[in-house]
């Protein structure tokens, strides 16, 4: 690095001072340094949040929470501190600004900036999306017929969203007759929508505005009529509603209401447009009520009232529902039954279960069944036509990768839409004749600059962890790496609720592994990458498993010379925040630096507090802490709970105030507590986006200076700012 260069651009002299010895131990200051700090405390004192001592008990046991205020969102006192985490974190990545600014033109260099999606055909017109050059938000359009027809744009995003900070559009459903659009539009990233009618022939937006919704309307066949959710203070999507376009949205009629605060509902539309179903979920079991598209003013009819520990997922073909379920089945199966009786007495399987093989979604033609499959952690297109003669696999060539189900909304077509990808291959879209078995290659992701896949190579092995398990992970790095224990390695991990993790693509990562990284993917239990089993043994009074697994696969990288302690970081969002301040806990001197994204770190006093967004219905994901052995278990890996006087290594968390999974205040606490109690000297930063919700930044470049801080995070610690 050229350092003279670098103190060139700074300005001060104690200013100079302090960056010289952050330069030499990363994040952590000497005795010296602190008497520097001292003279220049609005820059880098990191804010100390007042303590108001709280008691929570519970089962005859207290915790003192002394952070618990930090909860009140409109709190003059509480947004001047967030405000004040945000200056300091800038203060202490100052020196890798320009690294920052570097990652984020590299990032959104690769970006094809005047993009489009693959266009789909639905009801005689073609559907895609584009980007102008410099658009953050997508153009939304059709075309009539043919491509080669006049385009028709039916919203631009771009348009809508000046004057806001946020904007998203979601849900965008045209009538049948294709002549109305309706969509949901979110101006806070609170995920609450407020759905609007476009009248695609005037270009119109009628005065009909329903509030408070989760986005989407469902059409009736008499293009006037829809369904749509909404949902309470909680966030949980809990009634439908039935409105009849050019009425008082007041009179619309509540058509479901889901009283089980454990419970939540939607509805759709089934593939053969001629069925409206409600769906009403929880973790571990589901419920279906229908009535036909062309009767919206029916009454709904249940077609299997809900059980505990049963889960299925209806669509209709003929005279039959086809459903995928876990009855007697833990890695589920696919059975049909009359929709004039659906009752489980008349089921008949279709795809018995197996052992080995986990369904995970179906795909119903006129002519063909697709089936999502998961077998040794990877997934598989299994393709069978209705007569029986022909049932095969699509055949894919890597030993890692990702294949999908894509848009396929025509019923009457013997070609399949799919998806595929893998850590070296872009995302490809692929249009597959189900007669001929012949494919043909519609779009690959362009890489912009001088990316080239055979640069790059992924691996993927077993680890057995400490129960014996064989835990696999994925890697990917460039060419020429070698196993010497000297590579810096991101290892990503989640391991909840039952969602896989997969080997994707992604040309952000590339910004890594071109300055030595080796990026890696712990698919460990929680997940559902090794079947059903393999999500049963990482939830509940198992969920330690989750977290072994990734120290045990972090400590195999180490061992077998990929990396080492000083250079091995660790990355994870939402749940998977959960599980970095588990594993930061249980070993704080594995790792070099932690990206803690949206965590979910008060495991118990959120799981104690029905008003906040998603606590009811996740008892069967982490258990009811009111019960005591699930609140003792809870207790034992609690992130905040489980701050203790350690070596943390550097972290960094991010949040967004307007989060709706992952309240804000949990990691404000933590970063609080673990600033306390850590007994090192690396930092923990807090970026809060005070604009922002769960998914972060909206805008396909913005988005990206949250990736590239941190990206600059990880590198400025190993001392790389180039």
């Amino acid at each position: 690095m050229n350092y003279h260069k670098t103190f060139q651009r700074l300005t001060g002299h104690i200013f100079i001072m302090t960056i010289i010895f952050i330069l030499f131990s990363g994040l952590g200051y000497s005795q010296k340094e602190k008497s520097i700090i001292n003279k220049n405390k609005k820059e880098l004192t990191p804010p100390i949040a007042k303590k108001i001592k709280k008691e929570l008990t519970i089962h005859g046991h207290t915790r003192i929470d002394y952070y618990y205020w930090l909860n009140q969102r409109e709190n003059p006192e509480v947004v001047k501190h967030l405000e004040a985490e945000i200056q300091y974190k800038k203060a202490v990545l100052k020196p890798a600004e320009e690294l920052q600014k570097k990652l984020y033109d590299e990032i959104v260099g690769r970006i094809k900036k005047t993009d489009m999606s693959v266009p789909y055909k639905y009801q005689g017109y073609y559907y895609y999306q584009r980007y102008k050059r410099e658009g953050e938000y997508p153009i939304y359009c059709r075309k009539k017929e043919n491509l080669k027809n006049m385009e028709e744009i039916l919203l631009d995003v771009n348009e809508m969203a000046k004057g806001y900070d946020f904007f998203h559009v979601a849900g965008h459903s045209v009538s049948p007759d294709n002549n109305m659009l309706a969509y949901g539009v979110d101006t806070v990233s609170r995920r609450k929508y407020k759905i609007y009618f476009k009248n695609l022939k005037s270009g119109e937006v009628l005065k009909d505005e329903l509030t408070n919704t989760t986005g989407r309307a469902v059409w009736a066949n008499d293009n006037k009529t829809v369904f749509y959710s909404t949902k309470d203070k909680t966030l949980r999507s809990y009634k439908i509603f039935r409105h009849v376009l050019g009425t008082d949205v007041s009179h619309d009629r509540e058509i479901f209401h889901e009283k089980d605060s454990t419970f939540s509902t939607y509805v759709f539309k089934s593939k053969s447009r001629k069925y409206i179903f409600i769906g009403s979920f929880h973790t571990l079991s589901s419920e279906y009520w229908f009535i036909r598209s062309d009767q919206p003013h029916d009454e709904f009819k249940v077609v299997l009232k809900r059980e505990k520990n049963l889960e299925y997922d209806v669509d209709q073909y003929g005279d039959y529902f086809y459903i995928k379920t876990n009855f007697r089945a833990k890695n589920f199966k696919l059975i049909k039954t009359p929709i004039i009786s659906p009752s489980k007495e008349n089921w008949q399987d279709v795809i018995s279960h197996r052992e080995d093989v986990l369904l995970t979604n179906f795909e119903i033609f006129k002519n063909f069944l697709v089936l999502g499959e998961r077998k040794k952690g990877l997934r598989q297109l299994r393709v069978k036509k209705w007569d029986g003669r022909e049932d095969y696999y699509i055949g894919f060539e890597e030993d890692a990768y990702m294949s999908y189900i894509s848009t396929n909304p025509e019923f009457e077509t013997d070609v399949l839409r799919y998806g595929y990808t893998s850590l070296t291959t872009p995302k490809s879209i692929f249009d597959y004749d189900m007669n001929t078995r012949k494919q043909k290659l519609l779009k690959q992701q362009e890489v912009m600059g001088d990316f080239a896949p055979g640069n790059y190579q992924a691996e993927r092995f077993y680890v057995t962890v400490r129960d014996n398990t064989r835990v696999p992970v994925s890697l990917v790095y460039k060419k020429g790496m070698i196993r010497n224990g000297k590579n810096p390695l991101l290892l990503y991990g989640y391991g909840s609720y039952g969602a896989s993790m997969d080997p994707y693509f992604s040309s952000v990562r590339l910004s890594l592994l071109n300055r030595g990284f080796i990026y890696a993917i712990a698919h460990i239990r929680g997940g559902q990458e090794m079947g059903r089993q393999w999500y049963e043994d990482g939830k509940l009074l198992k969920k330690k498993n989750t977290f072994y697994d990734f120290i045990d696969c972090a400590r195999y990288l180490i061992q077998e010379k990929y990396t080492c302690s000083e250079k091995l970081f660790a990355m994870g969002g939402s749940a998977g925040g959960l599980l970095m301040g588990a594993v930061v806990n249980m070993e704080p001197e594995l790792f070099k630096g932690i990206i803690a994204g949206v965590p979910w770190v008060d495991v118990v006093t959120t799981m104690l507090d029905d008003s906040i967004p998603l606590t009811t219905a996740e008892f069967d994901e982490w258990g009811d802490p009111r019960q005591k052995d699930y609140y003792e278990y809870m207790l034992s890996y609690s992130p905040y709970d489980n701050v203790e006087a350690k070596p943390y290594p550097a972290i960094l968390v991010t949040t967004g105030l307007h989060d709706s999974q992952v309240q804000y205040f949990e990691p404000a606490k933590w970063v609080q507590k673990l600033r306390e109690m850590s007994t090192s000297r690396n930092k923990i930063l807090f970026h809060i986006n005070m604009e922002a919700g769960h998914g972060g930044v909206s805008g396909r470049f913005r988005r990206h200076k949250e990736t590239a801080m941190e990206y600059a995070f990880m590198l400025y610690l190993l001392g790389i700012y180039q």
